[in-house]
C-alpha cells in the first residue's frame, strides 16, 4: 500500500526518536529540555495516532475490496470503510499542518480602557470578569500583575497572568492556544450607567496577549540596555505602599518599550514582576518581526490581525456578541461575560485551522505543479 501522506515519515521518526530519548533519565535532569521534549512528544503523538488510524482504515478498505472481487457478500462493506478511510485521511491531513509553536505557552493578559472614559473603564473590568471566569471553567489560575482603578470601580489598565495547572501535553490545551485570539479592540454597545437620557453609546477597550516567557534565557536582556526609575506609587494601598519609592518603571532603551509596576509592597517585587512583562513583550515582538517575513500561511493566522481592529462587538440591548473575523453571532452575551466563551473562541480556532489548511493545500498544490513542469 503506498502512502500519501510520505511528509509523516520524518515526524514519525523523530517521534520514536524522543519516545526513547525521555526514557534517559539524565534527560530529565534538565526540566527545560525534559520539558520542551515532552510537549514535541504529545503533539507528534497526534500525527502517530492519527497515521495509524489512517494506515489501519486504508488497509482495511483494502482487504475488503479485494475480498469483494472474490466474493459479492464483502462488497457491502466497502462504501462504509471507504468513509471511514475519508474521515481518517482528513484527520491525518490536519494534524500534519504544523501548529504555533507557543500554544502550549502561559499567557500575560493586559486590558486597556479606550475611547470612551468612564464607561470604557467600566467595560474592561466587564472583560477582566470574563477572561477570569474563563479560565476559572477551563483550570487555569490568574494572578494580578499591576491594575489601575477608575473612579467609578472599572479599569484604566489591568495586567493579569493566567496558568496552566500543571505540564501541558497537548498543546491544543495550552492557555496561548485558546487566548491568543483575543488580541485585538473590543467595542462595547449599551447605556451607560453615566447616561441620564438613556442612549446607547458606542466605546472600546483594548486587549494585548503575549505569550509567557518560560526561561529567563530566552530572552536574553543586556542590562545596559534598561533605563529603571523608582517613584512613589499613587492610588489604593496601604501606607508602606504610597510612602516608600516601591513603585518601578523599566524602559527598554532599544525598542522603546516601557513597563510600570506598583501593586506590590516591595520595590524588588514590582522590579521582578515588570521584567517578567517585558520579557514576555519582547518575546512578542520578536515573534511579530518573525511573522512579518514569514511565509504566507503564517500570516493569514487569525492571530496576526492587526491589533488595532475591532474584532468583536458587545451589545447589550440585543443580548448579542459578534466576533467580526470568524462571523461568529450568538445571542448570548450574559453568559459569555460570566464566562462561556468557549464557543466565541472556538469559532476563532476553527477560522485558524482553515486558513492554515487552505495555505498548506496552496503550497501542496504550487508544489505540484513545480514538479509537473
Amino acid at each position: 500500500m503506498s502512502d500519501p501522506f510520505a511528509a509523516a515519515r520524518p515526524l514519525l521518526d523523530e517521534h520514536a526518536r524522543i519516545e526513547q530519548q525521555l526514557a534517559d533519565p539524565a534527560v530529565h535532569a534538565d526540566q527545560a529540555l525534559a520539558r520542551t521534549l515532552g510537549r514535541r512528544y504529545a503533539e507528534l503523538g497526534r500525527v502517530a495516532q492519527a497515521h495509524g488510524a489512517w494506515s489501519a482504515a486504508a488497509q482495511d478498505l483494502a482487504d475488503a475490496r479485494e475480498l469483494a472481487a472474490e466474493d459479492e457478500a464483502f462488497a457491502a462493506e466497502v462504501p462504509g470503510l471507504a468513509e471511514a478511510a475519508d474521515h481518517a485521511a482528513e484527520r491525518l491531513r490536519r494534524v500534519l499542518v504544523p501548529r504555533d509553536p507557543d500554544d502550549a505557552r502561559d499567557v500575560i493578559l493586559e486590558i486597556k480602557a479606550g475611547e470612551g472614559g468612564e464607561e470604557s473603564a467600566l467595560f474592561a473590568g466587564d472583560l477582566l470578569r470574563m477572561y477570569l471566569r474563563y479560565a476559572e471553567r477551563r483550570g487555569w489560575k490568574t494572578e494580578t500583575l499591576e491594575s489601575t482603578e477608575s473612579d467609578l470601580g472599572g479599569y484604566k489598565d489591568v495586567q493579569v497572568a493566567v496558568k496552566a495547572r500543571g505540564a501541558v501535553t497537548d498543546p491544543a490545551d495550552g492557555v496561548w492556544a485558546s487566548l491568543k485570539y483575543e488580541g485585538g479592540v473590543h467595542r462595547v454597545q449599551r447605556v451607560p450607567v453615566t447616561e441620564s437620557q438613556g442612549r446607547i453609546h458606542t466605546s472600546a477597550a483594548g486587549v494585548l496577549v503575549f505569550p509567557e516567557v518560560e526561561d529567563e534565557g530566552e530572552v536574553e536582556i543586556d542590562p545596559n540596555d534598561l533605563r529603571i526609575d523608582v517613584y512613589r506609587s499613587s492610588g489604593p494601598g496601604g501606607q508602606s505602599v504610597n510612602t516608600t519609592d516601591s513603585a518601578v518603571r523599566i524602559t527598554h532603551v532599544p525598542t522603546g518599550i516601557v513597563v510600570s509596576m506598583q501593586n506590590e509592597k516591595s520595590q524588588l517585587q514590582n522590579r521582578e514582576q515588570a521584567m517578567r512583562v517585558l520579557r514576555a513583550r519582547l518575546l512578542a515582538a520578536r515573534q511579530e518581526e518573525a511573522a512579518a517575513a514569514a511565509s504566507e500561511a503564517r500570516r493569514s493566522q487569525v492571530r496576526t490581525v492587526d491589533r488595532s481592529e475591532r474584532i468583536r462587538t458587545y451589545n447589550f440591548p440585543e443580548n448579542r456578541i459578534a466576533d467580526h473575523r470568524t462571523g461568529y453571532k450568538a445571542y448570548n452575551l450574559d453568559q459569555v461575560l460570566d464566562g462561556d466563551l468557549g464557543p466565541v473562541v472556538q469559532s476563532a480556532v476553527d477560522a485558524d485551522e482553515a486558513a492554515r489548511l487552505a495555505a498548506a493545500g496552496s503550497t501542496g498544490a504550487a508544489g505540484s505543479a513545480d514538479g509537473a513542469r
